[in-house]
Formats: C-alpha cells, structure tokens, sequence
C-alpha cells in the first residue's frame, strides 16, 4: 500500500488567509518542490503513514471542524496517497482544504472533484526568489478554479510592483472572482513593510482586483 512522509497530524486553528480562525485537522506533508527564501516552514522529521493509517488518526479528532487542512511542504507531492486518504474522507462528511505553492497543475487536475477550497500561493519571483513560475501559476489557477480558490502572495522589502501587477493581471484573466492576500514577510521589519502593503493593496484594487491585507495570526499567537 502507497506511504506517504508527514511530519505531523494536530488540530488548531487557520492562522491565514480567509479562513482564519476557522478550526481545523492539520495534516502537514514532509517535502517541498521549492526552496522560497522566506520559508518559514522548515521540517526535519516524518513518520511513514499509509491511508488507512492517517484516516485512523484523523477520526481521533472528535471536536467540531471547519474542514482538514492537507498543508506541507507541498502535499501534491503525494498526489496518489492524497487521492486515497480523500476517498476515506469525503465519505465521513470531511471538507477538505488545500494549501499548495500552486505549481503542480497535473497533480491537482488528478484531485480537483475531492477538494472544496484551494488556498494558492503566488510565488512572486522578487520575493520567493524561485524565478518564473507564471505559466505554471496559470494552469494551476484554471484547474483551482473549478473549486473556491483564493490567492496568497508574501510581500518583502525587495518585492517589486511589476510582479503585483504581473499577478493582478493573471487574476483577472483566470480566476477573476478570486481575493488575493497580501502577507507580510516575517522575517523582515514589519513596520518597514506595513506602507507598501498598504500602496500594494491600492495599487491592486485599482487593477479591479479584490485584495486584502491579512497577517499571520498563528504567529503572533504561538499557535502551530
């Protein structure tokens, strides 16, 4: 039977995005095809789990929850363990909530009927420092929005406002309906940070898309 690494399996709550607050099962897949510079996301140990093992584990979660959280790293690195694991759980009346770097089109396209909310990233090549990913970005986009989906992209010092406008402009083209999140880098000086996000946030709106301001609340609140 099909393992997959996952570094760990807890309950807290969505400390980004619009969700946040919402309670959730966190499922957080070891591995990433990516390398940002702002990773904030650092692993160094997994435990070996096949589907019926992780969904055991899941069901011992007997609270209230918005949806389960398939987090990493990059969880559709273990696409066929995940197309698995959301067979069990929709089944159980689970809503599933995925939160991807947005750059393995195929492998979503192999899990998209099982998914209900997409939380995409945006790796913006002046911030990620991860080069261009647009056209992976795009194809992406047109198969999350199929589903809800809604976009993240983090906001550094050395951000520059040709990649908002690069990422408002595929927006627009794709996904029009969907928000975009601004987020601060953590690692940098927020109050630096705190008036471009704000000339960002205007700068988007004027491109006719919706954007917001969010923070990483589980950060500021010690939460996982």
């Amino acid at each position: 039977m099909i393992k997959a690494r996952i570094s760990e399996v807890f309950e807290s709550v969505q400390g980004e995005g619009l969700y946040l607050g919402e309670k959730q099962i966190f499922v957080r897949f070891f591995g990433c095809n990516l390398n940002c510079t702002y990773c904030d996301t650092k692993l160094d140990r997994f435990m070996e789990y096949n589907p019926h093992e992780l969904f055991e584990e899941i069901k011992l979660y007997r609270d209230k929850y918005h949806s389960i959280s398939f987090t990493g790293g990059e969880p559709l690195l273990h696409m066929e363990f995940l197309k698995d694991i959301l067979k069990l759980t929709v089944k159980h009346g689970y809503k599933h909530y995925l939160e991807t770097n947005g750059t393995l089109a195929p492998e979503l396209e192999e899990l998209i009927e099982y998914i209900d909310i997409v939380a995409m990233d945006l790796k913006l090549p002046s911030s990620s420092g991860m080069g261009d990913l647009w056209h992976m970005h795009e194809k992406f986009l047109k198969i999350a929005s199929r589903k809800e989906v809604f976009l993240k992209a983090i906001i550094c010092l050395g951000t520059l406002e040709e990649d908002l406008l690069r990422a408002t402009a595929l927006i627009k083209e794709v996904s029009p309906a969907s928000i975009l999140i601004l987020q601060l880098n953590s690692y940098e000086n927020h109050a630096m940070l705190s008036e471009k996000l704000s000339r960002f946030k205007d700068i988007a709106h004027q491109q006719g898309v919706t954007t917001c301001v969010i923070p990483q609340i589980h950060k500021t609140m010690g939460l996982r």
